[in-house]
């Protein structure tokens, strides 16, 4: 058995562990950072391209991030935080394009333009509503919204072909949207990191054992998968961004911030289009309104893809039940997850969740034919022969405890730290690889924060991050700005 020391272990090779090494080299090239992956390469799980919808979550067009209320309000807070962490996002990639750190923008971002697309009259108020919020505040006052079907055809003429006279519809459009190659982003990522020195890139190895030391530091034992050999990774920080598979690899973890923690286990099907020319017919990301029930993931949606510098339509995606947390997982792993801790918080949700259980009992029984009619809500002269199924990646829904020490089932993504700021662990989906880069810099302020403080760091992270330590959902000018200069920086801007 072999041992070796290191300042970072990075579990897992995806969007998350990847942003977080790069990060972290940026602020301090002289660290040692080791990362560990259980499969043959990088970024395949849910970060690989045809694993997740691609959208640059910036909550222009995705209608579950701004909820109705009781009293008819639209609730915008959790839109604005969203759209504010993409803008953290563009602002890094910007830096690290400049840098020559990442390849060609359109490598892994191009310009797609975000609409949201309703019928009938419930489903249109809301949408009206929806706009009306959300254009009044300056983070959201290029959207646009109409009701005319002749300015629809302009917009999405794919959708509106052939679409029934006097149907009740409208829509709204941000016209410099994107469509992000996450699993292309990270590979690039782990590229660089692999360009510098005292990095080391460790794939098909499990994870198989934790042990914290009296320093603090942890003692994490890998086993290489082909060869069968063990070897130790000491490191005075982990960080857990394996997906669906870091709820286990926290609860093996021990630490005392994951007691409760339970996930539930949600995949995806795709329709992916064969025919080029209904592809080349349509150029948005068109979201529509959830059914009832329905996880943030499964809202349906039109999507174009720019995937290895080729164009393609994708429409779901359709959810279904599996035990597996990984899609390439096990199907024992929603049962080796069930613990004493969190059983009672899992008996709850899964005893309170009849809706979703219904929802995704009615998605595991759609035959194609159902499916493809699901897609002529958004093109109505589909035809079952254009399109295929395509199986999307695995997501685990956060299930914790809540105030009542009962259980709520979390559709979001979660930071979990140990209180000693020596382990990390991100949970959770949607909107996920969006918001990478503010969630790992919210790991480097809790379990970095000495060298946060230190004056080189400060001044490395506002280079790399201008808006950091603002509100750039209260500072007008500062998002402007910052917003002009990202959309340049990566060819976003579609005038």
């Amino acid at each position: 058995m072999t041992t070796k020391s290191v300042d970072v272990l990075l579990v897992g090779a995806g969007a998350m562990s990847s942003t977080l090494g790069v990060l972290l080299k940026q602020l301090d090239p002289s660290l040692k950072i080791c990362m560990a992956e259980r499969l043959d390469q990088v970024a395949m799980e849910s970060t690989d391209c045809m694993n997740n919808a691609g959208t640059g979550h910036a909550a222009y067009c995705e209608l579950n991030y701004t909820p109705e209320m009781a009293d008819g309000s639209i609730n915008c807070d959790k839109a604005y935080a969203i759209n504010a962490s993409f803008e953290v996002s563009l602002q890094f990639w910007s830096y690290l394009v400049q840098q020559n750190a990442l390849p060609e923008p359109s490598n892994f971002i191009n310009p797609v333009p975000h609409q949201s697309f309703v019928w009938g009259d419930k489903n249109v108020e809301f949408l009206r509503k929806r706009y009306e919020a959300l254009s009044s505040h300056h983070q959201f006052d290029i959207m646009e919204y109409s009701e005319d079907p002749d300015v629809l055809r302009q917009w999405m003429p794919l959708v509106m072909e052939n679409r029934k006279d006097g149907e009740k519809i409208a829509a709204t459009r941000v016209r410099y949207g994107s469509d992000v190659n996450f699993g292309s982003l990270a590979r690039s990522m782990v590229k660089n990191l692999q360009d510098q020195n005292d990095f080391d890139l460790l794939l098909n190895h499990d994870v198989v054992d934790f042990y914290q030391n009296k320093d603090k530091s942890w003692s994490v034992t890998l086993k290489n998968k082909e060869s069968k050999q063990t070897e130790v990774i000491n490191s005075r920080f982990v960080f857990l961004g394996a997906g669906g598979g870091a709820l286990p690899l926290l609860q093996k973890s021990g630490i005392a911030e994951g007691d409760g923690y339970g996930g539930f286990p949600v995949s995806g099907q795709w329709l992916v289009c064969n025919n080029q020319e209904i592809v080349e017919q349509h150029e948005a990301k068109v979201y529509g309104a959830a059914p009832i029930g329905a996880p943030p993931m499964s809202v349906p949606h039109l999507d174009t893809r720019v995937i290895d510098g080729k164009k393609a339509l994708l429409f779901g995606p359709f959810a279904g039940f599996t035990t597996k947390f990984l899609k390439k997982g096990s199907m024992l792993d929603m049962f080796g997850s069930l613990k004493l801790n969190n059983l009672k918080p899992m008996l709850y949700v899964g005893a309170t969740s009849m809706d979703l259980t219904r929802y995704l009992i009615s998605e595991v029984m759609q035959t194609h034919g159902s499916r493809v009619m699901s897609l002529s809500n958004f093109i109505p002269e589909a035809k079952e022969h254009d399109w295929e199924i395509s199986h999307a990646g695995q997501r685990v829904q956060i299930i914790k405890k809540d105030a009542n020490g009962k259980g709520k089932l979390e559709f979001g993504t979660e930071v979990i730290t140990s209180a000693d700021g020596s382990l990390a662990a991100l949970l959770g989906a949607s909107p996920g690889a969006s918001t990478a880069v503010s969630a790992m810099l919210s790991i480097v302020e809790r379990c970095f924060a000495d060298e946060l403080a230190t004056e080189a760091w400060q001044d490395k992270i506002k280079t790399m991050i201008p808006s950091y330590g603002q509100d750039l959902t209260q500072d007008v000018e500062l998002l402007r700005s910052i917003r002009q200069q990202t959309l340049s920086t990566l060819q976003l801007d579609p005038q």
